[in-house]
């Protein structure tokens, strides 16, 4: 699976020798890891066992969570590149979640004018989503992902057995994602996923590569998001602004696939009334993420605010707020505009008491 200008995305004992081939046909000066808290404790050494080099290697860790996810991080790091000695030749390993790939990978490309790197994503989020397609980024205080570059990785190499460390609700993080190129590109593969009764690591692995083989196609025909790329922000213009919300409320924060959830029950209602996505596919999309993530209570104040965030968010051209939709399921609909009466009215179909069973 290639990306843009031949990198690649590999697996577990795959990826290891492919990036430890790599590394031994390129002549860099010196190896940067960057690390959060959390990959520090839990990933590090292992990774740092299976690498095999002669170059020297420096660790450079940052503070966990996405509240981190900003320039004054960015800030500290490239002032450790440039005090440890890096240099146009230097490379990036970024080893952690959706924050270190989308931080390191815009920290790499900024550096010197842009130091080579290459993503080791260890949650499932970062391995179907975020570590994949070259876009990385920053926060502006808690607008999400408001100033950054589209940049493609040397590779991406995932090790699944990483998942292992993680907690129930960083892997239904992660499956957002998962469910969101299932909606608009593979009814099949929708179909399978919700249908899974547990997140089986020993099912996970092929159900991963699918998801990134979705993101593959579609950033490989769109690479700068000029038409196709954008249905991958299904879900995103709520979601963002939902997460941009909770990340004021700390005692009530949302992950990242959370707040999607939420927004793809809400575009889902949208579609309905907009683009004609059947009342049953309604329903079902609806239930099944309710089923996974229960449901959030969004209080009508929450939703006015919610609802003055769209501004803010980086698909909007020339003011207008454009909106990933649905016609069916594996068919969306980009750039759709939606009145703000039909926004308060997809928070109530969200809002209504749940009908289905646990899937």
């Amino acid at each position: 699976m290639d990306f843009p200008n031949n990198n690649a995305v590999f697996f577990n004992e795959e990826g290891y020798r492919h990036l430890n081939l790599f590394l031994t046909g390129k002549n860099f000066s010196k190896i940067f890891i960057l690390v959060d808290s959390n990959t520090h404790e839990f990933c590090l050494s292992s990774f740092l066992n299976r690498l095999q080099t002669t170059v020297g290697i420096e660790v450079v860790e940052m503070d966990a969570g996405e509240e981190n996810k900003n320039l004054e991080t960015c800030m500290g790091i490239w002032r450790v590149l440039t005090e440890l000695g890096a240099d146009r030749k230097s490379l990036l390993i970024n080893l952690g979640g959706g924050v270190v790939t989308d931080l390191g990978g815009f920290v790499a490309a900024t550096f010197r004018r842009g130091i080579s790197c290459i993503h080791f994503p260890t949650t499932l989020l970062a391995m179907v989503d975020a570590a994949v397609g070259g876009k990385n980024g920053v926060n502006l205080d808690n607008l999400k992902n408001q100033v950054g570059v589209i940049s493609p990785p040397e590779m991406v190499v995932a090790d699944t057995s990483f998942l292992q460390t993680l907690p129930a609700a960083e892997m239904r993080s992660g499956l957002a994602e998962m469910l969101k190129h299932g909606l608009i590109s593979d009814i099949k593969y929708w179909k399978k996923l919700v249908n899974l009764k547990d997140l089986d690591l020993s099912q996970l692995d092929e159900l991963i590569l699918e998801s990134i083989e979705i993101k593959q196609g579609i950033v490989k025909q769109d690479p700068r998001e000029e038409g196709l790329r954008k249905s991958l922000n299904f879900g995103h213009t709520l979601g963002h602004a939902i997460e941009s919300l909770f990340m004021e409320k700390p005692s009530e924060k949302l992950l990242h696939g959370e707040a999607v959830a939420i927004g793809m029950v809400l575009a889902a209602y949208l579609s309905h009334r907009l683009e004609d996505l059947s009342k049953e596919s309604m329903e079902e999309i609806r239930e099944r993420i309710l089923s996974l993530y229960g449901q959030v209570d969004i209080p009508a104040e929450d939703q006015e605010k919610i609802i003055d965030l769209l501004k803010f968010d980086k698909k909007n051209e020339g003011g207008k707020i454009n909106f990933v939709l649905l016609r069916k399921i594996g068919d969306p609909v980009i750039d759709r505009q939606v009145p703000n009466d039909l926004l308060y009215d997809a928070f109530r179909y969200y809002l209504e008491p749940q009908r289905g069973t646990e899937f």
